[in-house]
């Protein structure tokens, strides 16, 4: 016989409290309002969307998924049939201190960066955009080598630069260099995978090991005299996403990817708030299940680190209908950005709006949204 759970006071106080609508009642910008936990989210929600509100932008998603051709405004959801191309279109700024870390640099998470949030929306990733803000003393060879970075990750997505854009700021006046890339991406099938899609039943799949980005960064900048071999997982996904796709639709004739996300600011925690919050659901999480380098496991205990908390770059959390969540998991270990798959929870009813975590003790915990700022410019 399944266990059911029985919501207590705590638990119904919390889920009245994250069905209030975010306000922003800070008076100055802090470090935490680009965290992507509570405070980004009271931002977005309670300033940027307050005026620049519109029907996509609400959706709150980390792209934008329309439609183009045909009769595609008058007929939304017509797929694409009848001429009507749907496409998907993000865009992202990175400011990563520092410039160049252990498997990676800003500009390799800039490209990947992108390429990861149209592949989550089931596009294949076409074209890029790239502008630079650029500080005055800035290396000509830091600049060679990050823009080497970004041809060799572009070609290895197989994603083209189309346009960009370059600024120059005196002195003093930005930190090195700053990246923003734009993507356009193209949603070849039917599927509609959104966070506000997650149905009771679905399984809850990671694509591998959690905190390595994170915990690199903190290494890279001294925080911690350690020696490790952890690296970044900066990693374009849109192929591992691809194989998914493919297995869905070898395997059902029915839509079974619910929600993907890729898991960047703000860990996996706020990544799974998101999507119980958007979609009302309760989410489960087991902690045994969850995989996490000793390493990083280590340098989080050192610093009082939660890894569900700490960024990654190369991962996704899929949320998937349970008779195909067996095969789904076979086929992402098939692919090297996938080889660490596996199933870590699964979605129920009540209470709605909430994460938990079975703990190694027995116990559940609350599983909140990222609160205040544990490591900022990661990304």
């Amino acid at each position: 016989m399944a266990e059911t759970f029985t919501p207590s006071p705590l638990f119904q106080r919390v889920e009245r409290a994250r069905r209030r609508k975010h306000k922003i009642r800070d008076e100055y910008i802090t470090l935490a309002h680009g965290s992507g936990g509570r405070a980004m989210h009271e931002l977005v929600e309670g300033l940027f969307l307050e005026y620049l509100r519109s029907p996509m932008l609400e959706l709150l998603e980390d792209q934008a998924v329309f439609e183009v051709g045909g009769d595609a405004q008058s007929a939304p959801g017509a797929g694409n049939g009848g001429g009507v191309t749907r496409l998907a279109y993000t865009t992202d700024s990175y400011v990563v201190d520092p410039i160049f870390f252990p498997g990676g640099d800003i500009g390799r998470l800039a490209v990947n960066g992108t390429v990861n949030d149209l592949a989550m929306s089931g596009a294949r990733p076409l074209y890029l955009s790239a502008a630079f803000i650029l500080e005055e003393g800035f290396r000509i060879d830091d600049l060679r080598r990050v823009l080497e970075s970004m041809r060799d990750a572009a070609a290895k997505a197989a994603v083209q630069f189309v346009t960009g854009d370059t600024k120059v700021v005196q002195r003093g006046s930005a930190d090195k260099i700053f990246i923003n890339t734009s993507g356009i991406g193209v949603v070849e099938s039917h599927v509609r995978i959104s966070a506000s899609r997650a149905a009771v039943g679905d399984k809850v799949i990671l694509s591998g090991t959690l905190g390595d980005h994170g915990t690199t960064i903190m290494i890279a900048r001294g925080e911690l005299e350690l020696e490790t071999e952890i690296e970044s997982d900066t990693a374009p996904l849109n192929s591992l996403v691809a194989d998914m796709l493919d297995e869905a639709a070898r395997v059902s004739t029915v839509e079974t990817i619910h929600c993907l996300r890729d898991p960047t600011r703000g860990g996996a925690a706020t990544t799974l708030n998101e999507i119980a919050v958007s979609s009302e659901v309760y989410i489960e999480i087991r902690e045994d299940l969850i995989p996490v380098r000793e390493e990083v496991k280590g340098a989080c205990e050192i610093l009082g680190l939660d890894p569900l908390y700490v960024a990654n770059e190369g991962k996704l959390i899929a949320l998937v209908s349970p008779d195909v969540a067996e095969s789904m998991v076979a086929r992402m270990r098939q692919n090297p950005y996938g080889l660490n798959a596996r199933v870590i929870g699964e979605v129920k009813v009540e209470p709605r709006g909430i994460v938990a975590m079975r703990t190694g003790f027995g116990g559940t915990r609350i599983v909140d949204m990222l609160v205040g700022e544990q490591l900022p410019r990661i990304c």
